[in-house]
């Protein structure tokens, strides 16, 4: 009976963020954990479109890893991929090709039944658009960011002449990539500016980690994680990125802040890091989002109630969005 709540969400991503037509080739790249959620993504599809195809793969070891090579072939002839994956292949070097060949991509990764149902899923996405998209103009225009937490994030970094992204929820345009149901604006800062300590105390929705019993200290200088600090979930963080023997995972990727009120904080990506009045910084690969550094992994931890100034100006005052869309 669950199926039956789920199909309204899936019918949301097909018809409304993607904007499935009837001549085209859908693609729902996905992994064995996740069958279920591709199943209802495909039967939404098939309502439209009979060019409705699934490919399974073993899940990702890492988030940030490229797909295997058959499901890479096979997003080079797709007008729209969703991704419902167990762990993230939003920045593989294979999505960044579909979209650049005009395919529409959304990425899902994480994510659950009840996510279909209620949460992020909820959100007008249209509504919310202009908000994001301001965003994006204002990461766009900007040079210098500084953003404060309570819980002790200082960071700086310079932006200038980065791209912002705006990821809206919607994708229906060639060539346009968003997450779902994750609304969210980010910049990709310049190579080696970063500088100064994150304090992750909301979350990092990767490798089994989710929502932190205790904050995660990341010292950062000339752009690159030079220490972690915290508890059992820090060391493992460490770990993870120690053990990929690649500088480039230690590199500041990218700057985000959550914009969908629908969103909460419950340990998976897209609801996580959609959260309105959070921030976070992606650590490693920032190819898709205007950097140029390609590492195996990518991550992100999440703070709450973020101050961020651009060029000396607030943006977001303790979480809450003070510019004017």
């Amino acid at each position: 009976m669950k199926e039956i709540l789920m199909a309204r969400g899936a019918k949301k991503v097909v018809e409304y963020c993607a904007d499935v037509k009837s001549n085209e080739r859908v693609l729902i790249v996905t992994d064995f954990p996740k069958m279920n959620i591709a199943r209802c993504i495909a039967e939404a599809s098939y309502r439209i479109t009979d060019q409705v195809s699934i490919i399974s793969m073993p899940p990702r070891e890492v988030d940030g890893q490229q797909p295997t090579q058959c499901v890479a072939d096979a997003m080079a002839g797709a007008d729209v991929i969703f991704m419902p994956v167990t762990r993230s292949i939003t920045h593989a070097p294979a999505v960044k090709a579909a979209l650049q060949r005009g395919a529409r991509v959304l990425s899902m990764t994480a994510f659950t039944e009840d996510m279909f149902i209620f949460g992020g899923i909820e959100a007008d996405f249209e509504a919310l658009a202009a908000r994001c998209k301001k965003m994006g103009q204002i990461w766009t225009a900007g040079s210098k960011v500084h953003l404060t937490t309570p819980a002790g994030t200082d960071f700086t970094a310079d932006i200038t002449a980065r791209p912002g992204n705006a990821h809206t929820g919607l994708a229906r345009k060639a060539g346009e990539f968003t997450t779902c149901p994750d609304i969210e604006s980010s910049v990709s800062p310049v190579t080696g500016s970063s500088e100064g300590v994150i304090v992750a105390d909301a979350s990092i929705p990767y490798f089994e980690i989710g929502v932190l019993s205790e904050p995660v200290v990341f010292t950062v200088k000339k752009g690159k994680v030079v220490n972690v600090e915290g508890g059992k979930q820090a060391q493992k963080i460490k770990y993870m990125m120690d053990k990929q023997n690649n500088e480039a995972v230690y590199n500041i990727a990218q700057i985000a802040v959550g914009l969908n009120p629908h969103c909460r904080i419950c340990g998976l990506d897209l609801e996580d890091e959609g959260t309105y009045g959070t921030a976070h910084i992606g650590i490693g690969t920032s190819t898709l989002i205007g950097g140029e550094i390609l590492a195996p992994m990518h991550f992100d931890g999440l703070m709450y109630s973020q101050t961020l100034e651009i060029d000396g100006k607030t943006i977001f005052k303790n979480g809450e969005a003070v510019f004017e869309y």
